[in-house]
């Protein structure tokens, strides 16, 4: 079976452009200016560009970034551990959430 996403369809990401020149044009320049090194350097935005990635799991960027990270010399290592954090704290946020049914309970007593 073949899967919903593929990795071909990258490059056809600005296709969207055909539909709103205007916006995927400011779009591209805000992405763009956010990427280029800064406070952080261009690895680290790379990094939690690809933990964000698995943490909102939208699989073009996963792709992407995971090439990304590959071609800047970013290990497997890295990048699991970069994975892991964005994980630990999308997990931490569940469990957070824990509070909201308590509130609940706590008024239904």
């Amino acid at each position: 079976m073949s899967s919903y996403y593929l990795s071909e369809d990258l490059a056809r990401f600005g296709d969207m452009a055909n539909a709103n020149p205007k916006l995927f044009d400011l779009f591209m320049k805000w992405y763009s200016t956010t990427m280029e090194p800064g406070a952080l350097d261009a690895r680290t935005k790379k990094l939690i560009a690809l933990a964000v990635s698995f943490a909102i799991q939208e699989p073009y960027c996963i792709d992407s970034y995971s090439s990304a990270c590959a071609d800047d010399g970013i290990s497997p290592e890295e990048m699991a551990e970069a994975v892991n954090v964005a994980a630990a704290i999308r997990g931490g946020g569940t469990i957070a959430h824990w509070v909201q049914a308590g509130n609940t309970l706590a008024r239904k007593s």
